[in-house]
């Protein structure tokens, strides 16, 4: 017994610090609607100011903790609602999601462009009198020291605080009122924007709160070791329905404990220790969507004034004048035509390798455009999906001898197969609750099969060996010929991708988009089509995937993790998610832009620049959300076609004068 309570006793301080956040995304979601992924970015950047005050500044902690979480936090949180949030639509969850994911993505990335390379290890804690170095008394010969007890004691008066304000107060009602409709809460005379903001700013300094509290227990941490947190979170929330503060908190304790108590009985060097134990809670979060009849109705839509909002623009291709059309598509013809012709002569190779991979890459980011573009559904684990189709052809070549193109085949299969997998388990799920099994599924992965070194070769990763690609020239995947093989898989499956959209399954997805009930009215199989749409997106995934891995020469989990299925949505999101254009400019646009910052000095040259610039972009995807680059291209072509061709320009836009004329 004496043991058990040893393993339980050290779970609280972790626990605690899951429930802080879990109420945090409880409050966030019942009084704005957004469900925040970017707590986890909010608790990573809180925790990086608080410990570079008090290590490489020499504050103590409670100055440091004023100026990082009761400060900064909440002016986070408030720009975040005034610049950001109050600009979407309360019906509009795919915009929320998207923005907050472009948070979480972009905030970690900002803050070495800002503060340089940091390597932090933190030990304060936020109150002089509570001494992490000192052990103040024992709890059944457990020793109870500084963290303990600042971590307890911080939860305990937060949360007794926040479930006093949301059930005794009428602050309370009123946040709870403004997530229903802030538009009826507005009539009814309550300043609904003041309360909203005043929600953003509590939960933005529960988030930092939370980042401090948790940074001396990680010791040297980076914004990867938040993905925890943030799960745990998020699956205690969901236990709690995102509305029941009581049980978010228990259940977020209750996930400490038991992750503890597990790592201290199972042996180190079984596969429990290390897959299932850190899956704990993914499975806890899994169970949350599977068996809570509440979760499948988290985006039901409540706003009665919903119908107000207006509808989406149309891309650019769709709104562009005939004559204006024809220009554009000769001028394209004309533009791959020089493309191919440099590449495969004069082309530098270090910019031939960065096509290349730009090529590879669009292939993955098709599947979103498939998936998310045509189908509505926010997938959070299409880089998953490629990792398996690049996993599965590697290990074919290395342990059959099988080409790495028929291997790849295979990989695409399988790839499309788990992904159905997790269509039957969110059959039922739609909005977030999809988003979130889907990112519990890549998490998943990156904890069991892509953590096992007989699958994923390690941290070195499976190198590639020519044998896999057979002997002939061609096989040798010198720059020419990987070139042609990119182009041609990334033209087969955009060429799918059009069939679709003009066939039958895309005209069926374009009406379940609109409303899946109104489409189950007219007899579409709803299910079939969800079934459909993943399978496909999970094979293109798939090949794309082999064709990184193939460029790469190496297949490594450091590839696939979970984080670069959220960068992918962000990509996508910021050049145009409803256009295969949409998708390879992102791939290729990646790389490029992360070679010509190679060139500029110092912290600017990283690859974390390149995620700040597309995260901006796709913030911006409430105001476009057919995509920045989609929203330029537009605007563009009615420059060029009332400059070229003023006639159509007119009569395609009757409101607007044209010159000479009497109006």
């Amino acid at each position: 017994m004496e043991n058990f309570f040893g393993f339980a006793l050290p779970g609280v301080p972790y626990g605690c610090t899951y429930a802080i956040v879990a109420v945090g995304l409880v409050l966030t979601y019942q009084a704005t609607g957004v469900f925040n992924f970017a707590f986890g970015g909010q608790a990573y950047a809180a925790a990086f100011v608080f410990t570079l005050l008090t290590q490489n500044e020499g504050w103590s902690g409670f100055p440091a903790f004023l100026v990082s979480v009761v400060v900064m936090s909440p002016l986070i949180g408030l720009a975040f609602d005034r610049f950001l949030f109050r600009k979407v639509g309360n019906s509009n969850t795919t915009a929320k999601l998207v923005i907050s994911l472009s948070l979480l993505v972009g905030i970690p990335s900002l803050l070495p462009v800002i503060f340089g390379a940091q390597n932090l290890d933190d030990t304060a804690t936020i109150f002089p009198f509570f001494n992490p170095n000192v052990v103040y008394f024992t709890v059944l010969q457990v020793p109870i020291n500084g963290i303990y007890l600042s971590t307890i004691t911080v939860t305990v008066v937060v949360l007794v605080a926040l479930t006093a304000l949301l059930r005794f107060t009428n602050l309370g009602l009123q946040m709870r009122g403004a997530v229903e409709s802030r538009r009826l809460v507005q009539l009814d005379g309550v300043n609904s924007g003041r309360v909203v903001a005043l929600a953003w700013a509590i939960s933005s300094f529960m988030a930092g709160l939370a980042g401090v509290l948790l940074a001396p227990t990680f010791g040297n941490f980076q914004s990867d070791t938040y993905a925890t947190l943030m799960v745990a979170a998020i699956a205690a929330a969901a236990w709690g329905l995102l509305r029941s503060i009581p049980i978010a908190t228990a259940v977020g304790v209750l996930i400490g404990v038991v992750s503890t108590i597990l790592k201290g009985y199972l042996p180190t060097s079984s596969i429990f220790f290390s897959a299932v134990l850190p899956s704990l809670p993914f499975f806890v979060l899994v169970a949350a969507l599977l068996f809570l009849p509440g979760m499948r109705s988290l985006d039901m839509n409540r706003d009665p004034l919903a119908t107000i909002d207006p509808p989406p623009p149309p891309t650019a291709a769709a709104s562009r004048a005939p004559s204006m059309d024809r220009m554009i598509r000769r001028a394209w013809w004309v533009f791959f035509a020089v493309f191919v012709v440099s590449m495969l002569t004069w082309m530098p190779k270090t910019w031939e390798g960065v096509f290349n991979s730009g090529l590879a890459l669009s292939t993955v980011l098709l599947s979103i455009t498939l998936i998310t573009g045509m189908a509505g559904q926010l997938s959070l684990f299409q880089g998953t999906l490629a990792g398996v189709g690049a996993f599965t052809s590697a290990q074919l070549a290395n342990h059959l001898g099988l080409n790495m193109l028929v291997g790849g085949l295979i990989g695409a299969l399988l790839a499309a197969a788990v992904a159905v997998v997790v269509a039957l388990l969110s059959l039922r799920l739609r909005g977030l609750g999809l988003a979130l099994m889907t990112l519990a599924a890549a998490l998943l992965f990156d904890n069991t099969f892509f953590n096992d070194a007989s699958i994923t070769g390690g941290v070195s990763g499976l190198s590639l060996k020519e044998k896999w690609l057979g002997t002939s020239a061609f096989f040798n995947f010198n720059g020419h010929a990987l070139f042609l093989l990119s182009l041609a898989v990334l033209a087969g499956c955009v060429l799918l991708v059009l069939q679709v959209r003009k066939g039958t399954v895309g005209r069926n997805l374009a009406a379940m988009r609109g409303s899946e009930t109104a489409a189950a009215g007219l007899g579409i199989n709803l299910t079939w089509q969800r079934i459909v749409v993943f399978a496909l997106a999970g094979g293109i995934a798939g090949l794309g995937g082999v064709l990184v891995t193939i460029g790469a020469q190496v297949a490594n989990s450091a590839q696939w993790s979970y984080s670069f299925s959220l960068i992918f949505i962000v990509l996508v999101v910021t050049t145009g998610v409803a256009t295969v254009e949409g998708a390879i400019q992102a791939g290729i646009g990646f790389f490029v832009t992360s070679q010509l910052l190679t060139y500029l000095p110092g912290r600017f040259g990283g690859g974390s620049l390149v995620i700040v610039l597309f995260a901006f972009g796709a913030v911006q995807y409430a105001k476009h959300p057919e995509g920045v680059l989609e929203f330029q291209k537009r605007q563009g072509n009615m420059r060029f076609e009332r400059l070229l061709f003023p006639k159509e320009y007119y009569a395609l836009h009757p409101t607007e004068i044209a010159p000479g004329t009497n109006g």
